[in-house]
């Protein structure tokens, strides 16, 4: 296999809460080669993205800003009936926030990956891609936008293009996918799938043929720059670890997205 096939490894980390803790960023991150950290609107505060950038620096993990809607108690999950102009609003707040925590640390911001029902609603309006695209030219061009990747890319790069930014297209192993290209909702049957083989060698064929078998047993073209993985319970950790592992064994270079896009 040749070793020009690179994919990126990202997760959502830092979404621990004051007393709460969530998620096993310690044994996770060692595993990634990008780390999502939420900005403290629908999980994590200011010491918890203090801590996580650091572990993340730790391990030569790159960093990302990932806002959501300001929805703690429905860990930003819950879509809301949001302006593009507070859209862009909410990305520039807590992107800013968290890329101040980077600096403070000598890093720099690699990208911006928005959480939950935001990524879906803009997965359904392209507007909304486009208003975070805005936004996140507006704090910094050097900032990777991550997508859904799907079958036609070519107009969200296009967008990019437009506001000066790169877009990394994004693709999710261990969920289902439909097939017009869109997430099985997690509230549905089969949504999320737990046997490591299978997930490792869903993540091995969304990188070495840009294609991902939909529920319905179709076969869908989806060319990613970025795999995301779960981390949030221990089976979890152990599935980071067998797909790093697979991607290592079949020759695809495990690589930092900023590397590449």
């Amino acid at each position: 296999m040749s070793s020009k096939i690179q994919i990126d490894l990202n997760s959502d980390v830092g979404e621990s809460f004051g007393a709460y803790k969530l998620g096993l960023d310690e044994e996770v991150i060692p595993h990634l080669t990008s780390a999502n950290i939420a900005c403290g609107f629908h999980a994590g505060d200011p010491a918890v993205m203090r801590k996580t950038v650091s572990l993340a620096k730790q391990y030569g993990v790159e960093v990302g800003a990932h806002p959501g809607f300001p929805d703690l108690i429905g860990f930003g999950r819950r879509n809301m009936d949001a302006t593009l102009e507070e859209i862009q609003d909410y990305v520039i707040y807590q992107t800013g926030a968290l890329q101040a925590f980077a600096v403070s640390q000598g890093l720099k911001l690699q990208h911006m990956k928005a959480h939950g029902a935001l990524y879906n609603m803009a997965v359904a309006n392209s507007k909304i891609w486009e208003a975070m695209a805005e936004a996140v030219s507006r704090v910094d061009k050097d900032i990777i936008l991550v997508a859904l990747a799907s079958s036609n890319n070519e107009s969200l790069l296009d967008m990019g293009k437009h506001y000066g930014i790169r877009i990394a297209f994004e693709a999710f192993p261990d969920r289902a996918y439909r097939k017009d290209g869109s997430l099985v909702p997690r509230r549905e049957k089969g949504a999320v799938i737990d046997d490591h083989e299978l997930v490792a060698q869903r993540a091995l064929k969304m990188a070495i043929e840009g294609k991902v078998i939909a529920i319905d047993g179709t076969e869908i073209d989806l060319w990613a720059d970025t795999l995301c993985v779960h981390g949030d319970n221990p089976a979890a950790v152990q599935m980071v670890k067998k797909i790093r592992e697979e991607l290592k064994t079949s020759g695809v270079n495990v690589i930092s997205m900023k590397w590449f896009v």
